[in-house]
């Protein structure tokens, strides 16, 4: 093979290779039951909403007196092995031989949801053996609502099996990604209120600095357009005065003062008359 062909064909398997290890990266993640085509709005915006549980894992162990003793392994929306390529979102491992069992897989996806919680169902498990009539086996995980924790008490709550059909596997966990959003607790008044003395703030702060640092004023002339509200504060007292005065102002006094302007000349009448002759 000539030095040309071999560096072409070394640069194909490169190639390859990185094509291969891309797709091995790329995680697999739910797949609704049903044509693409068919799933609804909520049930995307469901999805969306536990992306953030995505990269996290889960297990729980349950030990049965000497039978049965499993790990159960659970991811949201992700394979628990992605090398195995298996789809298996909720895996249970035998403790005592190492087997293990797939009982949901996220290509058989169901997601609704309530007030607070959000229902996760994984389809299409390994097959029942002498229970269920052998039908697939199915993982229910419900997700409450817990403000302040992003996941936590994942726990398995009991395995249905004793029916004909329809057997499932149910699991419970917290976490806040499904608690509703939360109201503002403010009125419309308040918003108005906090912004109308936010603004009151930085009128009176950026006037004071400009004030004292570029004008160079000292005193009370460091208070912004301190004349206008130096006359404005007359007026609104001459304003309450106005309104407030309870008597009409042409109204005479209700008594005379005592001063000297109030006084008047002596009187030229004399007692004397009153005096014997």
């Amino acid at each position: 093979m000539s030095p040309p062909c071999h560096t072409s064909a070394l640069l194909l398997v490169i190639m390859a290779l990185a094509v291969a290890g891309a797709e091995q990266s790329e995680e697999r993640s739910c797949d609704v039951i049903g044509d693409e085509s068919s799933e609804s709005q909520m049930e995307r915006a469901l999805l969306k909403k536990l992306e953030p549980l995505s990269h996290m894992r889960f297990n729980v162990t349950v030990e049965k007196g000497k039978t049965e003793n499993y790990i159960y392994n659970f991811r949201v929306c992700r394979e628990v092995n992605s090398t195995s390529h298996d789809f298996g979102g909720l895996v249970q491992t035998d403790r005592q031989n190492g087997k293990t069992t797939v009982i949901g897989r996220i290509n058989e996806t169901q997601v609704f949801n309530g007030s607070d919680w959000i229902m996760l169902i994984y389809k299409g498990g390994d097959s029942y053996g002498r229970h269920c009539s052998g039908e697939k086996r199915r993982a229910v995980i419900m997700i409450s609502c817990k403000r302040g924790v992003t996941a936590s008490s994942f726990s398995i709550i009991s395995e249905e099996r004793e029916k004909e059909q329809e057997c499932f596997y149910l699991f419970e966990m917290d976490s806040s990604v499904a608690c509703p959003a939360e109201n503002s607790h403010l009125s419309v008044g308040s918003i108005l209120l906090i912004t109308f003395v936010s603004l009151i703030a930085v009128y009176i702060i950026g006037g004071f600095l400009y004030q004292r640092l570029v004008v160079g004023a000292k005193g009370m002339e460091q208070i912004p357009h301190f004349a206008f509200w130096q006359d404005l504060g007359n007026l609104v007292a001459d304003g309450c005065d106005f309104v407030c005065r309870s008597k009409p102002r042409n109204a005479p006094a209700a008594y005379r003062g005592v001063g000297d302007d109030q006084l008047g000349e002596e009187s030229e009448e004399r007692d004397d008359h009153l005096l014997p002759m």
